[in-house]
């Protein structure tokens, strides 16, 4: 049996501005997310998903997503990624300049269809027809498919990991670059999270990168724990643990990017954040999002005296 090792470096993806935003009911104003980006980038954060090309009467909330993919793009060496639900979203991305499109596929059936109105099949032809649209462009912009309610679902309930894996198979045959596991309804515990992420492995080997947790019954940094110790070291959050799942009611949202930059600090895990300009930006979104419920313990209990973070300190 190998002896694990601990990775030197984890990659934390904002997604406050997308799967955060989403979720709450009033659109910030552009000049806000602007200075969203810019702090986080400011704090060292050097993966953004900025927004997503679904149709702005859907939700106003992403209307400005092109803007803010312009933006983000004169930022040196920030990776910006968006969320594209179809063909016409991907043709927009593709356009925008982003670095990535990220493609939802659901593993529960029931979810898919509340979600997309689309079964997990006809969702791969939509992601074979995306994957050939980028062919036919000659763009170079990169495709990562996260398989969400990879873990369960509040419609369906449970989702068989013989499905999960059929999914991750069958959109690396069909050209994508990336996939993640998604457990957006928060119904993981850290060992189903360690057995799929182990059997994904062997299915998509490094192209499995991503791990997106909701904290929904506080289990999310016990699940981002379960995922790296099987080796994944890339992981979504949110800033304030906003966002979550209109069909997961009541739920927390997602893991909060400052705990779990914490959580990587405390064990000598290097994310390149600077943990007192990240909780500046937390500070700043809070009074942009007064009234609205945010979450995270870091924020509230404050560092421990004996965590040094000297890659975290300006």
């Amino acid at each position: 049996m190998s002896t694990f090792h601990w990775p030197q470096r984890v990659t934390i993806r904002e997604v406050g501005l997308r799967d955060g935003l989403q979720s709450i009911a009033r659109t910030l104003p552009t000049a806000q997310k602007l200075q969203w980006i810019q702090g986080a980038y400011n704090a060292g954060i050097r993966e953004i998903e900025v927004g997503s090309f679904v149709p702005p009467k859907l939700l106003p909330q992403l209307a400005d997503t092109a803007e803010l993919v312009a933006f983000a793009k004169t930022l040196p060496g920030l990776v910006v990624s968006v969320l594209v639900p179809n063909l016409k979203g991907a043709e927009r991305a593709m356009d925008s300049g982003a670095d990535w499109m990220l493609l939802p596929l659901s593993a529960s059936h029931a979810h898919s269809l509340a979600n997309l109105r689309k079964t997990p099949d006809q969702v791969l032809t939509e992601i074979a027809a995306m994957v050939e649209a980028r062919r036919a462009r000659a763009s170079t912009i990169r495709i990562e498919v996260g398989i969400s309610t990879a873990f369960g679902c509040t419609l369906q309930g449970r989702v068989e990991i013989g499905e999960v894996l059929r999914l991750v198979k069958a959109v690396l045959d069909l050209g994508v670059d990336r996939v993640g596991l998604a457990d957006t309804v928060g119904y993981a515990d850290p060992r189903q999270v360690g057995d799929l992420f182990a059997k994904a492995r062997e299915v998509a080997g490094d192209q499995l990168g991503c791990g997106h947790f909701h904290d929904t019954r506080g289990l999310g940094l016990a699940n981002v724990m379960a995922a790296l110790q099987v080796g994944e070291t890339r992981f979504d959050a949110c800033l304030a643990g906003i966002g979550g799942c209109p069909h997961a009611p009541g739920a927390s949202g997602n893991v909060a990017t400052e705990d779990l930059t914490y959580l990587m600090a405390s064990m000598g895990i290097n994310t390149g954040i600077d943990f007192a300009k990240l909780m500046a930006l937390r500070t700043q979104a809070a009074q942009w999002l007064a009234g609205e419920c945010l979450h995270g313990s870091i924020a509230q209990a404050g560092l421990p005296k004996i965590l040094q973070m000297p890659e975290m300190t300006a």
